[in-house]
């Protein structure tokens, strides 16, 4: 058994002895499975117990999707667990944390979304890069530097942006020498552009929170259903289509001042 420095062994965890619906560490954390919950793919790292993983669309979870699970353009994203046990949650050693809500609507960036319980609503928001949970429940998401909340109105870095829970979906802010500087020109004629949150902002009023991550540096968006070529891991690379080509065509990531890497154009927009 490894020893730590200072003479102690590490936490050794069984089926038994993880918490219930709460994290492990600040990285990891642990959901109490008896029945169904949703998950982004490539979120769930171990599990003890009888649990079973189906893709969103697929046989009996058809059912749920009407109820639960309204944002097609993330549906390849995400897959049903079903059964009863322990499961580990995290994502490249990010700052991992749960919340609950109540009779409320959060939105958040759909990138940082790793799981939530289907007594929740999922639906997509009409802001790019972004879904919506409606309804009561817990759901899991992570970010990059612990959260804090605040409450409009406001101005916030679009880059230090989580989400938001009970208030209207932010508009632009561009700061006055910024919109008639040459960036600012081509930023009103393409939407494109921006260098900081200094200059660009999105604005919050009205009621509601704000949620924050401590650090102005975006989760890289990782596309899914893609196994990466690394020591330990069999068949890696892309997954094989039908018809024999590794992976098809992919449409390019866009990386969006303000957004964030949209990931693959397709799942984002529906082109």
């Amino acid at each position: 058994m490894p020893k730590a420095q200072d003479g102690s062994g590490p936490v050794v965890h069984d089926a038994h002895s993880l918490p219930a619906n709460d994290n492990v560490n600040p990285y990891a954390f642990s959901v109490d499975l008896n029945g169904s919950y949703f998950l982004q793919k490539g979120k769930m790292i171990a599990y003890y117990g009888d649990i079973n993983f189906k893709g969103v669309g697929a046989g009996a979870v058809d059912r749920m999707l009407g109820r639960h699970f309204n944002s097609p353009l993330h549906a390849s994203d995400w897959v049903v667990a079903e059964g009863r046990g322990k499961m580990l949650l995290a994502d490249r050693a990010f700052d991992l944390n749960s919340y609950d809500l109540e009779n409320g609507n959060l939105t958040v960036r759909s990138g940082n979304l790793l799981a939530f319980e289907p007594t929740l609503q999922l639906k997509q928001s009409i802001i790019p890069g972004f879904l919506t949970l409606i309804g009561s429940g817990k759901f899991v998401a992570a970010s990059n530097g612990p959260v804090h909340f605040v409450e409009p109105p406001i101005r916030v870095d679009p880059q230090a942006l989580v989400g938001w829970a009970d208030c209207p979906a932010p508009c632009h802010h561009y700061d006055e020498a910024y919109m008639h500087g040459l960036i600012g020109g081509l930023r009103r004629l393409t939407g494109l552009g921006g260098a900081s949150g200094e200059e660009h902002q999105f604005e919050f009023i009205g009621a509601g929170q704000v949620l924050l991550q401590s650090s102005e540096t975006l989760m890289a968006d990782r596309s899914v259903g893609q196994v990466h070529a690394e020591a330990g891991v069999p068949m890696g690379g892309v997954p094989q289509q039908p018809g024999g080509h590794a992976g098809g065509q992919q449409l390019p990531n866009v990386n969006i001042p303000g957004l964030g890497n949209l990931g693959d154009l397709g799942r984002r927009f529906g082109l």
